[in-house]
């Protein structure tokens, strides 16, 4: 009969509400892996070592998003640490264009991601702070 209180004083931490940084980081996400993968398909032999390079430069970067700098990452980090995954992985890309030959592409990529970057590492800090 006690266990109804209880149980309401446990209730699951209120869900972050989406906002229009959150949107912006996705969409740069996914369109760092599309360099990425663009970059293997132009720069390398068809079809060897092409493919591979096509396939396995976003899936690796993938997988070290999701290990270290997802929401809900496997092995979180401190904010250095997301800060230097996410300056890795969006800088390939960004590097990527620029070795294709598409320097404004890259410019423009790398200043939006490190503009969306920072909005999202003080909001971070500051949640951080506040906890």
């Amino acid at each position: 009969m006690g266990d109804s209180g209880a149980n309401e004083d446990r209730q699951a931490p209120a869900a972050r509400p989406l906002t229009a940084n959150d949107i912006l980081r996705f969409l740069l996400e996914l369109f760092a892996l599309f360099s990425l993968g663009y970059w293997g398909y132009l720069a390398w032999p068809f079809p060897w070592p092409g493919v591979l390079y096509m396939i396995g430069a976003p899936l690796f970067a993938a997988a070290v998003w999701a290990l270290f700098r997802a929401p809900k990452a496997v092995l979180p980090l401190d904010p250095v640490g997301k800060a230097l995954i996410e300056i890795l992985v969006m800088g390939s890309a960004a590097a990527s264009w620029f070795m294709l030959g598409y320097p404004l592409v890259g410019a423009v990529f790398a200043v939006i991601a490190l503009i969306s970057g920072i909005i999202n590492g003080r909001a971070e800090i500051s949640r951080g702070q506040a906890s």
